[in-house]
């Protein structure tokens, strides 16, 4: 106890000498009082002009379209990549193919509510994806089902925050 208070006591004496020193600001240096003046002036203009252009990109109609987009777009992509996890998980394959169907209905979820909204959208004719990445040893291939599990995870988690904020 003795030690330990001798030690606080040793850590807090530089925090005591410098309460005692003037800051610069306060010095009554002109030139520094003008500098500071100004420039806090100039970043309250900044931050208004940066709210004012945040409250544009953000307005309902333009968030909304572009977020279910994305959404819709990176869910059909991820749809395609769970197969490659569906070929390294066979003894999950229900699990792995639940996952594809809920994706590809969240993503006719967005798509019907782009379209109830009447926002603009594109859909494009299936086509022939390119084939899946061929891995060279097991190894590979559990590695490259990780990250394609764990970059979902992190789209998933964006989109959903996403969605939130459009509430």
């Amino acid at each position: 106890p003795a030690g330990a208070l001798a030690l606080v006591a040793l850590l807090w004496a530089p925090w005591r000498a410098l309460d005692g020193a003037p800051l610069a600001e306060l010095s009554g240096d002109q030139d520094f009082q003008l500098f500071l003046h100004k420039n806090l002036e100039f970043t309250r203009k900044i931050k208004g002009d940066v709210a004012a252009l945040q409250r544009v990109v953000v307005s309902p109609g333009c968030r909304a379209g572009a977020c279910f987009s994305q959404i819709r777009d990176g869910l059909r992509n991820y749809h395609s990549s769970l197969a490659t996890v569906l070929e390294l998980l066979p003894t999950h394959a229900g699990l792995v193919e639940t996952l594809q169907l809920d994706a590809a209905n969240l993503s006719s979820n967005i798509q019907q509510q782009m379209e109830d909204l009447g926002l603009a959208t594109v859909t494009f004719p299936t086509e022939d994806r390119s084939p899946l990445p061929v891995f060279s040893s097991r190894f590979q291939h559990q590695v490259g089902g990780f990250f394609i599990l764990a970059n979902f995870q992190r789209f998933l988690e964006t989109a959903y925050r996403a969605l939130r904020h459009l509430a």
